[in-house]
């Protein structure tokens, strides 16, 4: 089994309009989440396209390592999530001389790939026990 992981830091998509487009991958195929992701109309979809880009080259590197056969097919996003990151603050003048303050927020995105093998075997295991 391959498994593969790919990390963005301080990426300036706020987290929750990055879990929007996150939640649209989660469960799918790397190759039709990439495609989900190429045609979504929101923002944050471009570096998330990138991450699991690289997440599947990842793969391909480990598998690569370990002697494996990778099919890119095999690989499905195991697990994505979004983290809050740094907040950068900024003023903006208002009236009467007060000040505004203005939240840039950051992300951090985390791309987990991986084969189905594990879950085969572990359906496996459990038709057996069910065919009992």
């Amino acid at each position: 089994m391959v498994e593969s992981t790919a990390r963005v830091k301080h990426i300036r998509v706020t987290p929750q309009k990055a879990r929007r487009v996150v939640a649209l991958i989660k469960g799918k195929q790397a190759q039709e989440a990439l495609a989900i992701l190429k045609f979504a109309p929101q923002s944050a979809s471009e570096p998330i396209y990138k991450l699991v880009a690289s997440a599947v080259a990842n793969a391909r590197v480990k598998a690569d390592k370990d002697n494996e056969f990778l099919d890119d097919a095999d690989l499905y996003v195991k697990n994505a999530y979004v983290d809050e990151g740094t907040t950068l603050k900024r003023f903006q003048p208002r009236a009467q001389g007060r000040a505004f303050q203005i939240k840039k927020r950051t992300s951090h995105i985390t791309v987990v790939l991986s084969t189905p093998e594990n879950a085969d075997a572990a359906a496996a295991g459990t038709s057996k026990k069910a065919s009992k």
